[in-house]
């Protein structure tokens, strides 16, 4: 995806360029390491903003409260430990868990401890607003919780109410980009299908890559 940007910003340069990713780089897939230090490289090269994910929510979680570590096990999170060169048990104790949670903050390198950090829980440009996995319809863009933002599904997607910001968001797995009046959804499952989306935003136009 990123080669794909990087041959559309070729043919169609960007004066005022900014990626926006919505969250979830982690778990599932083999190399969460490497996807982290690919992203933190990126941000030195071009002006980034990292939303945290529910995923993210709950590593950051583990290494502080270690007995969430089941929890995470369901989540996917046994690869990114692996990606890290750990290896967890199948049905750890709970002094499994903190040895774990010891481990992976020595594992860490800085650049990750610092992307993790840096991490927003949405981010406002222009008309959009976006977030890992959208808002309350019920509260003030400026109320949301990070709750909201990062694990919100029902009430959000069906919500037909017009947002005070156009809402670009991921979180619930879609077979093609879901546009509605309200928002857009372009969490393709990548850990699943192989298809990750990029929504181009440009003045008024809209396109995915």
């Amino acid at each position: 995806m990123l080669h794909r940007i990087t041959s559309d910003l070729a043919a169609d340069p960007i004066a005022d360029l900014l990626f926006v990713f919505l969250g979830d780089y982690i778990d599932r897939g083999p190399n969460s390491f490497g996807v982290l230090d690919r992203l933190s490289t990126l941000s030195s090269i071009v002006p980034t903003v990292f939303l945290k994910g529910n995923h993210e929510a709950i590593l950051i979680d583990f290494l502080w409260q270690p007995l969430v570590l089941p929890f995470w096990k369901s989540m996917g999170g046994y690869p990114t430990l692996l990606s890290y060169g750990l290896v967890p048990p199948l049905q750890p104790t709970d002094q499994d868990c903190y040895s774990l949670a010891d481990a992976l903050q020595v594992a860490m390198p800085d650049s990750h401890r610092a992307f993790f950090e840096s991490l927003q829980t949405s981010h406002q440009e222009g008309d959009y607003l976006f977030a890992h996995a959208g808002i309350n319809p019920g509260r003030p863009l400026d109320s949301q919780t990070e709750r909201d933002l990062l694990w919100i599904r029902d009430a959000f997607l069906k919500s037909t109410r017009r947002f005070d910001k156009f809402v670009v968001h991921g979180h619930t797995p879609v077979k093609d980009p879901d546009v509605t009046a309200n928002r857009v959804n372009i969490d393709t499952g990548a850990y699943a299908t192989g298809r990750l989306t990029c929504l181009v935003l440009e003045e008024d136009t809209r396109r995915f890559l």
